[in-house]
């Protein structure tokens, strides 16, 4: 249930100072509770008069990802991420928005970086879980599509496992006879 009585009170403080950095707050109350188009209008509202402020770019990143803006969205989290590379939600945001995106090596490659700030998370942990076990189950059968394509590929045996990658060979040898 969001906390309207905070809202209220933030909006009334924005609208009685429009230049406060309060707009950040409100933002994010509005961000909260679901309400991303009031974020996303507030965000941009504020950062035109303070287009530095890191947390108001991290909400603005958070609420479009919500609206799957996720181009937008990677623009303003790049631009956290390049001034605040520390900056957990920034790095956290980029790896969902690379993952919805099915770029899952980078999406891995960000997931990782925000566990070495935040030790231990389990949704970190079960993320990346999830892509490291996607990609193994991927990377067996892509090797075999290119040796279908293209003839037998320098492939490293200890990447498919000596049983399969022996099987792939001769399928491949088979269909050439044919």
């Amino acid at each position: 249930m969001p906390d309207t009585s905070r809202i209220e009170e933030l909006r009334r403080r924005v609208l009685k100072d429009p230049a406060t950095i309060a707009f950040a707050q409100l933002a994010e109350e509005y961000r909260r509770s679901g309400s991303y188009e009031d974020a996303i209008e507030t965000c941009r509202a504020g950062l035109a008069i303070h287009p530095t402020y890191i947390s108001a770019r991290v909400t603005l990143g958070r609420a479009l990802i919500e609206i799957h803006e996720l181009d937008s969205a990677e623009h303003e989290l790049e631009q956290v991420f390049e001034h605040a590379p520390e900056n957990l939600a920034a790095i956290r945001g980029l790896a969902d928005i690379y993952h919805r995106r099915g770029q899952l090596k980078r999406a891995l490659e960000f997931y990782k970086r925000a566990l070495t700030l935040a030790r231990h998370d389990p949704d970190l942990e079960h993320s990346i879980d999830e892509i490291t076990n996607t990609l193994d189950a991927e990377s067996p059968s892509r090797e075999v599509a290119a040796l279908d394509a293209s003839g037998p590929p320098a492939v490293d045996p200890a990447l498919l496992g000596l049983e399969r990658f022996l099987e792939a060979i001769h399928s491949y040898r088979q269909r050439r006879v044919v």
